[in-house]
């Protein structure tokens, strides 16, 4: 007996979601050139598939390889010298296009910068807090998706994001705040960290709104098929891409509390 059609991938889904919650735990527990190599990849491949939804297909792959290796020579780097590098790359790769460079420009800076976060995060800072970004993060989706499905109401983008409502995404912001309470209190710095994860809640889903309006602009499902069942990998983590942008720059500006 067949699944019906919407399920059919049911299966598939559920294997690459296993492989990749025991993949992400294990590179997450250790830390180190481990995590930091596993980021460099991931920013690699999501700078790959942006090149490819934005034409140009033909450099794609070295784009991405370049991308990987410009994220691994910046972890070694003072943050004055990185963080230029980073946007030089991107720029560089914007240049290869032969249409659409600004964009392409804005977002792989994006995505460079949040990677580059999330390996100097890990280190630096320590496993409890790169899991606060994660939590929060999930804890959005999670709350947004189940929120949305039982409330409804009124689509809080259409013509973007068709099956995202204004409920879901309030519901998401209390999420964030929640599970940044949470952190707070675990990790010895009160109630200051509610309001920061309401605000990382926020810029997740304007990740996650910015990819599926690129989708849409050059009309594609997926940003590649990478990851059978669930589309690419800038398709799981466009919201984390978003929320590690401000983390950096609340870190940089020292606004988050109990890190130097």
């Amino acid at each position: 007996m067949s699944l019906p059609a919407p399920w059919r991938d049911l299966n598939t889904r559920f294997f690459s979601a296993v492989v990749m919650m025991i993949a992400g735990l294990f590179v997450l527990w250790a830390g180190g050139m481990i995590f930091a190599a596993a980021v460099w990849i991931i920013g690699g491949a999501m700078v790959w598939e942006l090149s490819r939804m934005l034409g140009g297909s033909a450099w794609a792959p070295g784009m991405g390889v370049i991308a990987g290796l410009a994220l691994a020579v910046a972890w070694v780097l003072p943050l004055w010298l990185a963080l230029p590098g980073l946007v030089l790359v991107a720029v560089f790769g914007a240049w290869q296009l032969s249409q659409r460079r600004v964009l392409f420009g804005a977002y792989a800076t994006g995505v460079l910068l949040a990677c580059h976060t999330a390996a100097l995060l890990r280190t630096d800072a320590g496993l409890a807090w790169i899991l606060w970004v994660i939590c929060v993060v999930v804890a959005v989706d999670v709350a947004g998706y189940f929120a949305g499905r039982a409330i409804g109401g009124p689509k809080f983008w259409p013509a973007i994001s068709p099956k995202k409502t204004w409920s879901g995404t309030v519901a998401g912001w209390f999420a964030g705040a929640v599970m940044g309470l949470g952190f707070g209190l675990y990790l010895g710095v009160g109630t200051e960290l509610m309001i920061l994860s309401a605000l990382v809640a926020v810029t997740g889903q304007a990740g996650d709104i910015w990819e599926s309006w690129i989708k849409r602009r050059v009309g594609v499902k997926d940003s590649s098929d990478l990851i059978p069942g669930h589309g690419g990998v800038l398709d799981r983590f466009d919201a984390m891409l978003g929320a590690m942008l401000l983390v950096g720059a609340l870190w940089i500006f020292r606004i988050l509390p109990g890190i130097l």
